[in-house]
């Protein structure tokens, strides 16, 4: 380590420290009836009240893709950073129409994953397999960005060997995930969320202060942005998205919109709730977040009006995540300036724990159960969930060490991509039946593989390839999965009007319309998913 702040290093151990002794503690938190089954490791035992419930959700959905990456694309771009404040605003009266009709249905088949549904809604062991696939898959990168959030914080630090403490990091947070599952992000979440809060309270009034006022922040913030970026030949970016960037940036909030809470940790905490108005009354009071995250956002300006941080992002090869440590450091003195480095860290730690779960969650039930152990009973998942956990970490560490940082937010983009093919038939699914499951793969496919392909053909940010999530289309920039969304959308009708009118087996649908509206207290016995199911 060289230059380490000894004061902010010290706060930052302490409350690692105390973080990890609630992850371990949670085991013994709620004790259940059989901790090795799913429904206790994978979903806490599907017991979360509205109190728990809301700050679980909040430490799922505002992660350190908010303290980090959110504040350093507005202070790369100005306006387009913004992008994050309307689909969050978007999000919950999307979400409260279709989440409680998600948790009836799970809770009355004791599906575990969006997988599961499919694979009951259906009867498609291959639309199925696709949902877990993609929701694996778009999670990696999701996971990658929380640690990518950690080492921006140890660079600030002054700690020079950051792989060696993103494992560190890395064995602790596997250690207490394996032990005790969605309860320790649970728990631990109450921590996260109030230091995040008190430093965001302290951060928007005091900074201001000691920069000179918001006529001033603004004022710098624009003439930065106005000085022409030598790699493109136009200026960095502006106050006001231009007209150029208007159906970038509606796309993009639109499509994320749809995209978060298709993510499968974000389902696993709808799906962890103990009653159907658990979930209503907390996507009524999460937009509170909302408000948190605009103010997070400003904290780009702030940066641009700090003349150190500009330097300390220059030093570090214009790595604009050091951005926000960067203005912590400067402004706040160094005992706070650990917990806003605390706040970060903590912020990464909880919506990592829960991502690595409920991919954990799918491999278990969708992929192992389903094709190599159908006769697994609850405790053979659970041990295959736990230790599925450990490698999903290990491969999100990998991501984060081997991948450009330039841009975190394209890992967060470019899962958004893949998830959102997931949309139509989980959506739609909860309340029709009409779309034919060939055709809803088949869509599924032609997303896949048109946003990928686009995504990678797509330069920026000094990379040739995933450089943006934006890409000139039809005359216009748009989100890339956006249009692929639109793809899978035609092509899913046109399939299921043709695959209709010749016949094509449809497969077996197990739910009933009254199951979409139930509120059972109590799971069903757990039966191998899929059971009685016909499928392709």
């Amino acid at each position: 380590m060289n230059h380490v702040n000894t004061v902010s290093f010290i706060i930052v151990l302490i409350m690692f420290a105390l973080v990890t002794g609630i992850g371990f503690a949670a085991a013994r938190w709620r004790p259940a009836k059989d901790r090795m089954h799913l429904n206790e490791w994978g979903l806490g035992g599907r017991g979360f009240g509205t109190f728990i419930s809301w700050f679980l959700l909040g430490g799922d959905l505002y992660t350190a893709y908010t303290f980090i990456a959110v504040p350093a694309l507005v202070y790369a771009t100005g306006a387009a950073g913004f992008y994050a404040l309307s689909y969050s605003i978007m999000v919950f009266p999307i979400v409260f129409i279709f989440a409680s009709r998600l948790w009836s249905i799970a809770r009355a088949h004791n599906y575990i994953t969006p997988a599961d549904f499919i694979r009951g809604r259906y009867g498609s062991r291959g639309m199925a397999l696709a949902v877990a696939c993609t929701g694996i898959l778009a999670t990696m990168p999701y996971i990658a960005l929380q640690l990518i959030g950690i080492e921006a914080v140890l660079i600030v630090l002054g700690v020079t060997n950051t792989t060696v403490a993103l494992i560190i990091a890395f064995a602790v947070l596997a250690g207490y995930t394996y032990l005790a599952g969605l309860r320790a992000p649970a728990l631990i979440a109450f921590v996260k969320d109030t230091i995040v809060y008190v430093t965001v309270i302290v951060a928007v009034i005091y900074i201001p202060m000691r920069i000179g006022g918001w006529g001033h922040i603004f004022g710098a913030a624009a003439t930065h942005l106005k000085v022409i970026n030598p790699l493109t030949g136009k200026p960095h970016g502006s106050l006001i998205v231009t007209p150029a960037g208007e159906w970038a940036f509606a796309t993009l909030a639109l499509g994320s919109a749809l995209a978060l809470f298709m993510y499968p940790h974000v389902i696993t905490g709808v799906l962890a709730t103990k009653r159907r108005n658990v979930i209503r009354r907390n996507l009524a009071a999460l937009p509170a977040y909302t408000l948190v995250l605009g103010i997070i956002a400003l904290f780009g300006y702030m940066a641009l009006a700090t003349p150190a941080v500009n330097a300390g992002v220059k030093a570090h090869a214009n790595n604009t995540q050091l951005s926000v440590p960067l203005l912590f450091e400067h402004w706040f003195p160094s005992w706070f300036a650990g917990i806003g480095f605390s706040a970060i860290i903590i912020g990464a730690l909880v919506p990592a724990a829960i991502m690595s779960i409920a991919a954990a969650n799918l491999f278990s039930r969708n992929i192992y159960t389903e094709f190599f152990r159908p006769g697994a009973g609850p405790a053979e998942q659970t041990r295959a969930a736990q230790w599925a956990s450990l490698v999903m970490k290990l491969g999100a560490l990998l991501f984060a060490i081997e991948l450009s940082k330039t841009f975190s937010i394209n890992l967060q983009l470019l899962g958004g991509v893949w998830i959102l093919q997931t949309f139509p038939a989980i959506v739609a699914g909860l309340y029709t039946r009409w779309f034919h499951r060939w055709a809803l793969l088949i869509g599924w496919a032609a997303g896949m593989v048109y946003g990928t392909i686009e995504a990678w053909r797509t330069p920026g940010n000094g990379q040739h390839h995933f450089g943006s999530s934006v890409a000139p289309i039809l005359g216009h920039i748009v989100y890339i999965g956006f249009v692929a969304f639109l793809i899978n959308v035609v092509v899913t009708v046109v399939l299921t009007l043709i695959f209709n009118a010749i016949h094509l087996p449809a497969g077996t649908d197990e739910t009933q319309q009254a199951q979409y509206t139930a509120d059972p207290e109590e799971a069903p016995v757990t039966v191998p998913v899929g059971a009685g199911v016909e499928s392709p």
